[in-house]
């Protein structure tokens, strides 16, 4: 073969090329703008279910830890096991609070049975081992979201549950009350839990004050209770919250415990937590949460789920298995937050139900609605 003809054989097979490339580059472009593309055929435009077929994508992923919680018939839920109001064991051996509460919501959509859930009681040394190894399915353990957790250890976080902030408790005896400052704690014996932002939030305050302290941690928080009430901590330090609790339930007859800075010093979103690079899990704990917030948001509680199922609150019918669910794309049943709401009940009957026996309210907190001044918000259910 003569050069000249290579090489005219080469130029045709490269606008050959050319031709390919520009054609699949339109199709791309035609699929991407739907019926804004000018260049879209009429066919193609009038075709509704070309267009349908476009923007269907397979949901079911399969062999994530959906799969292994139905196959299985429990949810493997982590919590503290010794935090009052958020998960504590009772005498009899059942494990009561909001996060406990939020496990059996999570059974509930997934299973059917809000009941179907095993606990395991994690030191917060423990916990994000135990979600990498793979013993539990989900944590619901009044975990911070941050950003070291979301990236470094490899969790991911769902929708913020309770937002708290850090706070101290003394004794009244020792000088302090509810409005003194963090200041006020130079030179004490300041007690927490290991391995928790609540230790790294007091040290880098003290530094930024310019205070001494002498600080304490122990595994588990009953240690540290315990340990403040023997006298070996001047001070102990967690979540507001967390010290509500064991205030209302521990604090000695005749003593007076006191609460303090007014104003907690520090962010804390708890939630729950799960692995990393599971996202049809990830959507499935996401939207329980997000249905008991709905719920909350339309006045629907486990006592009226049935009315709701049956009335003129599309977004409700939606979110309870009627006309327009969505639930089964997700992998789970029509009714799996039906099953939620009836069973376990909407967020504010889930705060009330755990919180305000220990004196926390949702009125004029981050946790009051989002349409009264509080940050507890939902995306649509559509």
């Amino acid at each position: 073969m003569s050069s000249s003809l290579s090489k005219l054989l080469a130029l045709l097979f490269a606008f050959a090329l050319v031709g390919a490339a520009c054609g699949g580059s339109s199709d791309e472009a035609t699929d991407d703008s739907g019926g804004d593309d000018a260049a879209q055929t009429d066919d193609a435009a009038t075709d509704d279910s070309a267009a349908d077929d476009g923007d269907t994508v397979d949901l079911t992923q399969g062999g994530g830890v959906l799969a292994a919680v139905q196959a299985r018939g429990t949810l493997n839920c982590g919590v503290s096991g010794a935090a009052v109001a958020f998960s504590f064991v009772e005498a009899d051996g059942s494990v009561n609070g909001i996060d406990a509460d939020y496990c059996r919501a999570v059974a509930a959509a997934v299973l059917g049975d809000s009941e179907a859930v095993n606990f395991t009681n994690l030191t917060a040394a423990e916990r994000f081992a135990a979600v990498q190894a793979g013993e539990v399915d989900v944590l619901m353990r009044n975990s911070t979201w941050t950003q070291s957790r979301d990236t470094e250890v490899g969790m991911d976080f769902g929708p913020t549950t309770y937002y708290d902030g850090q706070q101290l408790m003394a004794r009244a005896a020792d000088g302090f009350s509810n409005s003194s400052e963090v200041a006020e704690i130079d030179g004490a014996v300041v007690c927490t839990n290991a391995g928790t932002t609540t230790e790294t939030n007091v040290s880098e305050l003290a530094g930024e004050l310019g205070i001494a302290i002498t600080l304490q941690t122990f595994e588990d928080y009953n240690q540290v209770v315990d340990a403040f009430i023997a006298g070996t901590c001047d001070v102990i330090t967690t979540d507001g919250s967390g010290l509500v609790g064991r205030k209302a339930q521990q604090q000695p007859e005749g003593e007076e415990w006191v609460i303090f800075p007014a104003a907690p010093f520090s962010k804390e979103p708890l939630g729950p937590v799960y692995a990393q690079n599971d996202s049809q899990w990830a959507d499935v704990v996401n939207w329980v949460v997000y249905a008991t917030v709905i719920a909350d948001e339309s006045g629907v509680t486990s006592s009226t789920v049935d009315d709701a199922l049956t009335g003129d609150n599309a977004e409700m019918v939606r979110l309870l298995g009627g006309e327009g669910e969505l639930q089964t794309k997700m992998g789970l049943s029509a009714d799996a937050f039906y099953n939620v709401i009836s069973q376990v009940g909407n967020y504010d009957e889930i705060f009330a139900r755990n919180l305000n026996p220990v004196g926390l309210e949702r009125a004029g907190s981050a946790n009051a609605r989002w349409n009264e001044g509080g940050l507890i918000y939902a995306p649509p259910a559509r």
